[in-house]
């Protein structure tokens, strides 16, 4: 990892609390001449209002996704107003599956504005109203990082632990590991839900996170991992 990195592991991990260790990893996503989309993707669909700052190099609409889920309005309220989950539905419907072409700031403004709680109702009713989920109609309807990006805020409100989850698995799924996105999600999730994490992973996957980490990884950066891990 230092020789790939330039950095020594063991200062990356213990740097700095997970909001900041976030900070980081949003800045190295967006400096020099590329930018690491599913990096920012992540962190953004993922986090909490109080934990957004970004300033991206991205473009269209996917840039206009990153923007709203980084201005943080999100509304936190648990209560369900059933007549709004309706007409959210409705235009869900109409911005994609029952029109040519697709109102991507319908999608935007819907997903990275309403409650959880809301949005979960918004995806069942969808799914009862339109014979579809949600999932599937963004994958119909968008391409690139934007439907990448819209699949993993949707995820991400139906289930965090299991979003995380199989980004852990597909960061070490196959030839080589995807250090950086290993080292970042057990890093931040450390202090929040590793432990549904761990949970999730062992129900979706069959084996535990610690025995894919034990199979993929080696040497003193096995023993940080692991430590995290539990």
């Amino acid at each position: 990892f230092k020789t790939a990195y330039g950095k020594d592991l063991i200062k990356d991990l213990k740097m700095k609390a997970p909001t900041l260790y976030d900070a980081h990893e949003i800045h190295e996503a967006i400096k020099g001449a590329g930018t690491d989309e599913d990096c920012l993707i992540e962190i953004l669909s993922s986090r909490s209002n109080a934990e957004h700052s970004i300033k991206s190099d991205t473009s269209g609409h996917f840039l206009r996704l990153l923007v709203s889920l980084a201005q943080g309005n999100r509304d936190e309220s648990p209560n369900i107003d059933m007549a709004l989950v309706q007409k959210d539905v409705q235009e869900l419907y109409a911005a994609g599956e029952n029109r040519l072409g697709t109102d991507e700031s319908k999608f935007n403004a819907i997903l990275c504005t309403r409650s959880q709680a809301h949005l979960n109702a918004v995806f069942s009713e969808y799914q009862r109203m339109c014979n579809r989920d949600i999932e599937k109609s963004i994958c119909r309807e968008m391409s690139g990082n934007l439907e990448s990006g819209m699949l993993a805020v949707v995820k991400c409100l139906k289930n965090t632990p299991a979003f995380f989850a199989e980004r852990l698995y597909k960061a070490m799924k196959g030839a080589g590991t995807k250090d950086r996105t290993l080292i970042r999600i057990m890093v931040s999730r450390s202090e929040v839900d590793l432990l549904d994490i761990r949970l999730e992973y062992k129900r979706m996957y069959g084996r535990s996170l610690y025995t894919d980490i034990t199979g993929d990884t080696s040497g003193d950066y096995r023993k940080i991992l692991l430590k995290l891990c539990g």
